[in-house]
């Protein structure tokens, strides 16, 4: 216990003081969402902005639910519609899990001109795909599955390997700069690796996807102190979930390392550069088989960075040139500069209207004028511990004025 706090405490001297921080509110929220039989298994984790091209406050928020699917939402927080995941192919097998969410507008595939949402489902291990109607919330079903009965498995390679959930996980959609096709990344659960695809139509009016190239980050890192690996659970390696495309510049955010910066383009990855590290980054661990949680048993190296708390999360760019990341383990929000990748400042989402947000999993930012109820843009993120809990696990989803965080 001693050493335990002892790290704890090296771990707070690094960490961005209170007064140093920026406290916003949100302004609505969307539904309750419960991780349980009762609720459906809904469990929220990532958002997307669809904004409308002539009627912006008929926009859309989508927001992955996992096993409860995705939420469709208009600028009001008022669900539209709910798109259920997959079933299970076959008794024994997984069941759809949708875990993260991006929007691409003008895409032309197949001869047709597109906006679509693009979903990671870690429960099939698939790329889905869905076509967004341009009337947005004015239509009843806003969202058309359009994923071929044939997309390929991302990762595994059998449908075996598919119950063992390495799958599908984080994602981000890099737009095709010709209005073609776009490309899509994303990790692979409980892996280092990421896959870059590219959509594509499967000749009978659906869109199915080919792999590009992958990547695979590193799981050891050379410290100060001698080569360190992120604990985790036996057998799992430093995954990489929150991701964000800049024209041909992935962000990844290895959740137990910190942010990459990896160049990436129609013919794949260029080398990744780690631009910001957790400050439990090079600090020794191990895991507690009772508790299932790592427990420290040292101190983070001098290199290690100051405005992250693990896990690193989701990530969202804004006005000029701003990144935020989610510090999940503090409930805070850092903001970079992405032409010298220096800290901006931090805030917090507190209490207000609707309660403040804890343990972000994911994060977007439209600075579009997104109608009356947002004419400046808005960010949007998940909050881990929506309140009342009333003694259930409840997630949902927060909705900030982005004029608010003051980009």
């Amino acid at each position: 216990m001693r050493v335990t706090l002892l790290a704890l405490f090296a771990a707070a001297l690094l960490a961005v003081p209170a007064h140093a921080q920026t406290a916003v509110t949100a302004v609505l929220e969307t539904a309750s969402n419960y991780d349980d039989e009762a609720g459906g298994d809904a469990d929220a984790d990532d958002p997307a902005i669809w904004v409308h091209p002539t009627r912006p406050e008929h926009s859309l928020v989508l927001g992955t639910l996992k096993n409860g699917g995705l939420t469709v939402t208009g600028l009001d927080g008022r669900e539209v519609q709910r798109v259920a995941t997959p079933p299970a192919p076959t008794p024994d097998a997984e069941a759809g899990r949708f875990n993260n969410v991006d929007v691409v507008t003008g895409a032309w595939i197949g001869g047709r001109k597109l906006d679509l949402a693009v979903v990671s489902d870690r429960g099939r291990d698939r790329i889905r795909v869905y076509g967004i109607d341009p009337r947005g919330a004015r239509a009843a079903t806003p969202l058309t599955d359009l994923t071929s009965p044939a997309a390929p498995r991302a990762f595994s390679a059998s449908e075996a390997e598919v119950d063992e959930q390495r799958t599908a996980y984080g994602l981000a959609v890099l737009p095709d700069p010709f209005g073609g096709a776009p490309w899509v990344v994303a990790s692979r659960r409980s892996e280092t690796r990421i896959g870059l695809f590219r959509l594509a139509a499967d000749g009978a009016g659906k869109i199915t996807y080919r792999a590009v190239d992958t990547e695979d980050l590193p799981a050891t890192f050379a410290t100060s102190a001698g080569a360190w690996t992120p604990c985790a659970d036996p057998g799992d390696r430093p995954q990489v979930e929150g991701m964000v495309v800049d024209g041909t510049v992935l962000y990844a955010a290895q959740e137990d390392v910190g942010i990459w910066r990896v160049p990436v383009g129609p013919r794949g990855f260029g080398a990744p550069e780690l631009v910001q590290k957790v400050r439990e980054y090079g600090q020794p661990a191990v895991f507690d088989e009772v508790t299932e949680e790592c427990v420290p048993t040292g101190s983070p190296v001098p290199e290690a960075g100051r405005y992250l708390s693990a896990d690193a999360e989701g990530l969202a760019i804004g006005p000029n040139r701003a990144l935020v990341a989610s510090s999940q383990g503090d409930s805070t929000f850092a903001v970079f500069d992405l032409r010298t990748f220096a800290h901006r400042k931090t805030f917090t989402v507190g209490d207000g209207v609707v309660d403040g947000v804890q343990h972000c999993d994911g994060a977007a930012i439209s600075a579009a004028a997104l109608g009356p109820r947002f004419p400046r843009g808005l960010l949007v993120v998940h909050d881990g511990e929506n309140t009342p809990s009333e003694d259930r696990e409840n997630t949902n989803f927060k909705f900030v004025p982005l004029e608010r965080v003051g980009l």
